[in-house]
């Protein structure tokens, strides 16, 4: 007789059980089972030796997929730019300088209005089967406005990313120096205690390899992990700065030379790649098949964010990684799970080994190769969160 855990519930009958090994590989069981007792993931094996639990539930043939890591969303925003995407898509190129669009915006919302919008995209993404998500400030770009985002996105995440570089303000036109100073000095004391990590958009029309060097050093001195926005819009220094920051990640990775993927490789540095940006801006996608095949470790996030991608579907970035960057269905199930997990060094989630927290989702699907099979279907059945079935 097999003696149930206190407080279990075991899911059986799993026809597809992703579970990631801890070397980087995609992997999986059939005619699984899986057992989570306190919130953590306590067996996995064949369904046909799974103990007895409290609670039982019968997968009946579907796939069961740790839950999405979203490494990369911006999710602190008023208003929306949808006049902007339908001019992108008559012919207008993409620019940074839109953001300033939504800073104005942001800055005009209440602590009210930016809370119900961050909520009912966290809510959208939880539908969608992300369980852990990152989230950025770096629409306000005053000391107040950058440390509001912070508090508010710490009410939905521990991910939290304080992006004072996101661009430079109206207000220091001419005086890029004067803002830096501002980011690394008062901005960076009323925004550290409330993140996690620091994060600047190296690019033109942004900040440069030394401010972005300069923003990078000032964060990790007061103890936040370095994160960067690199080589989005053009080939630029962003990676290299990543490396020598001890960056986790070098985030958007679209146009890589030869000396940026060794760099890459070797820091090493997760290449967080962003098709939903690629999607919505025309630009060219990031080649993970080139980094893949190189040896990088790349993981798949939404850049949710009103301007280049607002997505919050982490199913439709897989679609997306699998069509039309090459990769397989595996590594991209991979990348969007145990990739996002790497670029926030977060090793309880985005796998089901013994150990890991619970965080886990049923497709309504037999296989995880249904995202990219079936796009744009709604697929998650169900989702757990630290072993708790949420409402969706």
């Amino acid at each position: 007789m097999r003696v149930a855990l206190p407080g279990s519930t075991l899911i059986t009958r799993i026809g597809e059980l992703v579970t990631n090994d801890g070397d980087g590989t995609f992997a999986a069981l059939t005619d699984a089972a899986l057992v989570i007792e306190n919130g953590t993931v306590a067996w996995t094996g064949p369904a046909d030796q799974a103990p007895a639990a409290d609670s039982v539930v019968d997968a009946d043939g579907r796939a069961v997929l740790p839950g999405f890591v979203d490494s990369h969303a911006h999710l602190v925003f008023a208003g929306e730019r949808s006049a902007e995407f339908a001019a992108r898509m008559a012919g207008r190129p993409y620019q940074a300088g839109g953001i300033l669009t939504t800073v104005a915006a942001t800055r005009a919302a209440s602590d009210l209005a930016l809370r119900a919008n961050l909520r009912r995209l966290a809510a959208e993404m939880l539908r969608q089967g992300t369980t852990t998500f990152e989230c950025k400030s770096g629409y306000g770009l005053t000391v107040a406005d950058e440390a509001r985002g912070l508090v508010l996105a710490a009410e939905v995440t521990p991910e939290v990313t304080y992006l004072g570089a996101h661009v430079v303000p109206p207000e220091f036109t001419g005086d890029v120096p004067g803002y830096v100073d501002l980011v690394c000095g008062p901005m960076l004391d009323a925004c550290a205690p409330h993140a996690r990590w620091i994060d600047v958009f190296c690019e033109d029309g942004a900040f440069g390899a030394d401010e972005a060097a300069a923003i990078l050093a000032a964060g990790r001195a007061r103890g936040l992990g370095a994160l960067i926005h690199a080589n989005q819009l053009g080939p630029g220094p962003g990676i290299r700065i990543a490396a020598e920051a001890g960056a986790a990640a070098a985030d958007h990775c679209t146009y890589v030379s030869q000396e940026d993927l060794d760099t890459i490789v070797s820091a090493p540095l997760v290449a967080t790649l962003l098709p939903g940006a690629e999607f919505g801006t025309r630009h060219p996608y990031p080649d993970a098949r080139r980094l893949l095949d190189a040896g990088a470790t790349v993981a798949l996030a939404t850049d949710c964010n009103p301007g280049s991608s607002f997505t919050s579907s982490m199913p439709f970035c897989i679609a997306l990684a699998v069509r039309d960057m090459r990769m397989t269905t595996q590594e991209a199930v991979w990348a969007a799970t145990a990739g996002g997990a790497r670029a926030l060094r977060r090793p309880d989630v985005g796998h089901l080994r013994v150990g890991a927290r619970a965080d886990l989702i049923l497709l309504d699907a037999p296989s995880h190769a249904y995202l990219a099979y079936r796009p744009g279907v709604p697929l998650v059945a169900a989702v757990w969160q630290a072993g708790h079935l949420c409402r969706i």
